[in-house]
């Protein structure tokens, strides 16, 4: 296999020659099958929530803490998931994330005592935020430039729809009576099934597999992704990052060269969560039951929000690569801060008619899905260097899954003492302070190859 030499001109990384397009697009798409186990995992809760309320016999706190309970799995997911695909590969720990799926899907479905049930969401969680974080690295690690906006953002799209499945399983199983919930829960195990099955399909990451001086099976993955010519100067570009590596330490976050830019990934973490996205799908059900429909009808609305979830996460796909990643977070931002302010105004005035709630959280839902949702899983897979990107991700999704818990467990207890419409005023305001912090401090990501990123964003500060 041929080598790019030291003085050859280097092919433009993002230049789409002999781009294995159908590779690309079969890579990322089994990888994104962990996306639909999150979003599935995550949401299925919305619709056991009146059982399990009733079953345990739960307060506002003691539901707050069996709703988000998972996401403290999450954040510990995020934690050993980035040392254990440095150390044993991306595509391995992605086999051990299907398995906890479908495990603690089926205890969580057995449970018979809180304890039981809150100890299998939290370990299910940990395959959760294991995914959440691996899953936008292999993509961005394997896929060419050109395609890696849309292709992350793929992942993104796959979350909506296990998010949508699970609407529409909570729908069709709350007929079942008072063990609805178990079926629920323990439905995840065929989706986990089909993602363990598939990951046998797809290579581990040629930037792994070079990293471990697996040299040859790397330059396979490149040259079937990309053609010769792509895999020799992607190879040459890898080698370069690598030439001054060191064994990774969590110490090294903290080093100067590196510290904008895991600030800039901390705080796009944490905006993605506190502007309430997860806090509103996780009580959807219980937001539209507040406005006076019937259960049924909340959980007809609840999967309407699915569907413009899973619709908007296309056009973010169209756009993320033309548009680029600001234009989209900028113009997101925006509209969920009008939303949320509209909603709130209807709350405060108990203004329930011509559906306009559900529209506006609707228009939330789009605006956060076009932009926050998918866009922020592509910013972090790409903005950190090749030195310390599986422990840089490992701790952004980390600060993630915590923002997620702190906004998921508050917002029953809020909403009890302050009101929906102050609760939803608050997330307004983050909203509206994540719009200036785009506009003021991250940089177009566009069309840039990591190794052109790591240059733009470290060596350059």
């Amino acid at each position: 296999m041929a080598f790019a030499s030291n003085d050859s001109a280097p092919l433009p990384l993002n230049t789409p020659v002999a781009i294995n397009k159908k590779y690309v697009l079969l890579i990322s798409t089994v990888a994104a099958l962990g996306g639909l186990l999150f979003g599935f995992d995550t949401a299925i809760i919305s619709g056991t929530i009146p059982f399990i309320k009733s079953y345990f016999g739960l307060d506002e706190l003691m539901l707050g803490w069996a709703v988000s309970s998972i996401l403290i799995g999450c954040g510990l997911g995020a934690m050993v998931a980035g040392k254990l695909a440095d150390r044993f590969g991306r595509k391995k720990v992605l086999f051990g994330c299907a398995l906890l799926f479908a495990g603690t899907g089926v205890g969580v479905a057995m449970a018979t005592s809180l304890f039981t049930f809150i100890s299998f969401r939290i370990v299910g969680g940990l395959a959760v935020g294991a995914a959440a974080m691996v899953v936008p690295m292999y993509i961005a690690e394997t896929v060419p430039a050109v395609y890696r906006g849309r292709m992350v953002a793929l992942y993104q799209l796959a979350i909506v729809a296990g998010v949508l499945l699970a609407y529409v399983i909570n729908y069709l199983l709350t007929g079942l009576g008072q063990d609805a919930w178990r079926w629920m829960f323990a439905s995840q195990a065929l989706p986990a099934a089909l993602f363990f099955f598939a990951l046998f399909l797809v290579p581990e990451t040629p930037r792994w597999l070079i990293h471990k001086v697996f040299t040859t099976k790397g330059l396979d993955v490149l040259l079937k992704t990309g053609g010769q010519e792509y895999a020799d100067a992607t190879y040459k570009s890898i080698i370069e990052t690598f030439s001054h590596d060191t064994k990774e330490s969590w110490a090294d976050l903290l080093l100067p060269a590196f510290r904008k830019v895991m600030g800039m990934g901390i705080v796009i973490a944490i905006f993605q969560q506190i502007t309430g996205i997860n806090a509103i799908l996780y009580y959807a059900p219980e937001i539209f039951k507040n406005t006076g429909v019937s259960t049924a009808d909340a959980a007809m609305q609840t999967i309407a929000i699915g569907v413009v979830m899973f619709l908007f996460t296309l056009v973010a796909i169209w756009l993320v690569d033309k548009l680029g990643r600001k234009k989209l977070l900028l113009t997101g931002s925006a509209v969920m801060a009008v939303s949320l302010v509209v909603v709130a105004a209807c709350f405060q005035q108990n203004f329930f008619a011509y559906y306009v709630v559900l529209i506006f959280l609707m228009l939330y839902i789009a605006g956060f899905s076009a932009s926050l949702g998918a866009v922020t899983w592509v910013i972090l897979s790409e903005i950190f260097p090749n030195r310390i990107r599986g422990l840089a991700m490992s701790f952004a999704t980390l600060v993630l899954w915590l923002a997620d818990f702190a906004a998921s467990f508050s917002f029953p207890i809020l909403n009890q003492h302050f009101g929906t419409s102050s609760t939803l005023l608050l997330f307004a305001f983050f909203c509206v302070l994540y719009f200036i912090y785009i506009q003021t401090k991250v940089p177009e990501t566009k069309g840039k190859t990591l190794e052109q990123l790591e240059i733009l964003l470290v060596k350059n500060n």
